[in-house]
């Protein structure tokens, strides 16, 4: 029992002790340097926030000065004078930028040039090349025929059928600028007597005989070369040869004849039937490269009376209306009269004015040699009959009597 309360003794009394050191106050030292540690972060406090506020103010930094741990009133109006002051600048907005992976390879891409786009800018090259040599090519040929120079002609030779010598120039104009064609080119000179179609065919002639080769160049009168019915079958073979021979030599040289027929109304129906043939597109090509011209007196009644009823003040005698709406019924009667005409372009001649006799009287006096005297000249146009509606005058004959007249002076 001793022995068990000598050994329990000293561990209470060891427990004591150490509650008894627990309780017992800190001392000095430890406390001081506790404090020392607590005014050091006092004091960084203090002058960080200094420094935070001299930064925001915009005054220099007080590093050289003396620290004061003392604490330091905020107030705006240094803030205010120095923003006011201070320019501001303008923030730039920044472009957004395209972000890549960081494990990816940045690739730029690049432009494929495609070998389809040089082929189509050499097609186009090429295809440019061929329209202006052909628009060349279309030039040479028609200079090679001077069609400028049958317009002066007919504007100073053909009086009163201004109408009719444009539209003529118009059609060979067209016709010649090629050389290959799916059919020939058929004229038909219509109007009544003595307004200048036999004049008209034979300044046709005498030109393509001076810019072409004489030998393309045919001009049938058919009371000259068949006036008789019984020969007619005859002169229509004998012509489909001389037709034959000249379109035959007109393809050797790449030129296009000129085959012109006067006085067609007494044209016998086998020559009639003959041309028919010619004029059809089932012929070889000598034939389709050709131009026809025919001239008669056929549907002059049609065109006296549309221009004695179209004739006013304003538009002598409805020229510009002549062709336009006369054609068709020009059409109707010639078909009537052989279905030849129904493949032609008709172009029609109107009347004759009393001017424009009197510039035929004066043109054939000047060639005789006689003095143009104007009172002369108007004298004898007086002396022909006219169609007067109303301020107008129109010749009943045109100008055939003019050089009949002019011989008797």
């Amino acid at each position: 029992m001793d022995n068990q309360d000598t050994s329990e003794s000293p561990s209470e009394s060891q427990v004591e002790e150490d509650e008894q050191a627990d309780a017992a106050p800190p001392s000095f030292s430890q406390f001081s340097a506790k404090l020392r540690a607590m005014v050091r972060i006092r004091n960084k406090y203090q002058a960080m926030k200094k420094r935070r506020a001299e930064m925001a103010a915009g005054l220099p930094l007080s590093g050289s000065l003396p620290r004061s741990t003392s604490p330091k009133i905020f107030t705006f109006e240094g803030l205010t004078a120095s923003s006011s002051s201070a320019p501001k600048k303008k923030k730039k907005k920044r472009k957004s930028r395209v972000l890549f992976p960081s494990r990816s390879r940045r690739v730029v891409p690049t432009k494929e040039r495609s070998r389809a786009k040089n082929c189509l800018f050499l097609l186009i090259f090429i295809v440019f090349l061929q329209v202006y040599n052909a628009i060349e090519n279309l030039d040479d040929h028609v200079l090679k025929y001077d069609l400028e120079g049958l317009e002066k002609t007919l504007k100073r030779e053909v009086f009163g059928q201004q109408e009719a010598t444009e539209r003529l120039l118009e059609h060979l104009n067209d016709y010649l600028s090629t050389y290959v064609h799916n059919k020939p080119l058929v004229l038909s000179l219509n109007g009544p007597s003595g307004v200048g179609k036999s004049h008209l065919g034979r300044i046709l002639a005498r030109h393509f005989r001076s810019v072409v080769n004489d030998q393309l160049v045919m001009q049938y009168f058919v009371l000259h070369h068949c006036p008789l019915e019984d020969n007619a079958m005859h002169c229509a073979q004998y012509l489909a040869s001389r037709v034959s021979e000249i379109v035959t030599l007109a393809e050797e040289g790449e030129m296009i004849p000129v085959l012109i027929f006067d006085e067609v109304e007494f044209m016998h129906m086998p020559l009639l039937d003959m041309l028919h043939k010619l004029f059809r597109t089932s012929q070889t090509n000598e034939y389709l490269n050709a131009i026809y011209v025919l001239i008669s007196n056929l549907g002059q009644a049609e065109i006296t009376k549309f221009v004695l009823q179209n004739s006013s003040s304003e538009t002598a005698m409805g020229q510009t209306r002549l062709g336009r709406d006369l054609g068709p019924l020009l059409h109707s009667t010639l078909e009537r009269h052989h279905p030849l005409f129904a493949e032609v372009d008709i172009i029609p001649l109107t009347l004759l004015q009393k001017s424009h006799v009197m510039d035929c009287f004066l043109d054939e006096m000047t060639r005789e040699g006689f003095y143009p005297d104007h009172m002369h000249i108007e004298r004898l146009a007086g002396e022909i009959s006219y169609y007067s509606i109303g301020q107008w005058q129109f010749s009943q004959t045109g100008c055939k009597h003019v050089v009949a007249k002019v011989n008797l002076l």
